[in-house]
Order: structure tokens, then C-alpha cells, then sequence
């Protein structure tokens, strides 16, 4: 399975870097999209897939049964998925009005248009 997530995680970062390299903007977007989904899956799966039920310690126990996936990396994904959403948000809205101005969502026509 880890093998599976792996070629995922390369699939995802390459056409990620792949799409950042692009002149269009709103391929640049998307690419950092890519980017930041492979380092979720990579973060996640760094931890350990686990193949237990959910990552709840009872009250009786001390620490998390054998087999259960660790709750910091879910923390950290939960996160990383939150800052990632408004980072692409701001993008978003910052191409929107990019394309406005310059009527054009080329990365040639930003260097043309004055200030």
C-alpha cells in the first residue's frame, strides 16, 4: 500500500512542478494546488498508515492501541489542508484581479503592464 502512495506522492508532486513552470497563471495555481496535496499525503503517510479504527485513546489506557494511526500527523495534515486553502484562496483572488487589469493570464503580460 505504501508503495501504491508513494508513486501518488511523485505522481503529484511532479505535475505539480510541472504546472508551476507553465506561463499561465492560473496553471501556476493549480500546480501549487498539486504541491500542497502531495505534502499532505506525504505527511500523512510518513506517519504510518495505520490500520486500526480511530486514533481515540479510552479512558482506561494510557497511550493508543497497536496498529492505530498516529493523531499528531492527522493534526498537522488538518492543518497544512486549512493554511493551504486560504494561501490558495489569496491566489486566487490575486489572479482574479491580475486578469482584470491586464485583460491577459500570461506571466509575459505582467512584465508588459506598467505599474
Amino acid at each position: 500500500m505504501e508503495l501504491i502512495i508513494a508513486i501518488m506522492i511523485g505522481c503529484l508532486a511532479a505535475c505539480g512542478t510541472r504546472m508551476l513552470l507553465q506561463r499561465s497563471l492560473f496553471r501556476v495555481l493549480i500546480g501549487l494546488a498539486l504541491l500542497a496535496q502531495a505534502a499532505n499525503v506525504l505527511v500523512f503517510t510518513a506517519a504510518g498508515l495505520g490500520r486500526g479504527d480511530t486514533a481515540v485513546i479510552a479512558k482506561t489506557a494510557k497511550e493508543l492501541p497497536e496498529g492505530h494511526p498516529d493523531p499528531l500527523a492527522q493534526a498537522l495534515v488538518l492543518t497544512a489542508i486549512v493554511i493551504s486553502f486560504g494561501v490558495l484562496a489569496f491566489c486566487l483572488v490575486l489572479l482574479k484581479r491580475t486578469h482584470r487589469r491586464t485583460a491577459d493570464a500570461d506571466v509575459d503580460a505582467l512584465a508588459r503592464v506598467e505599474s
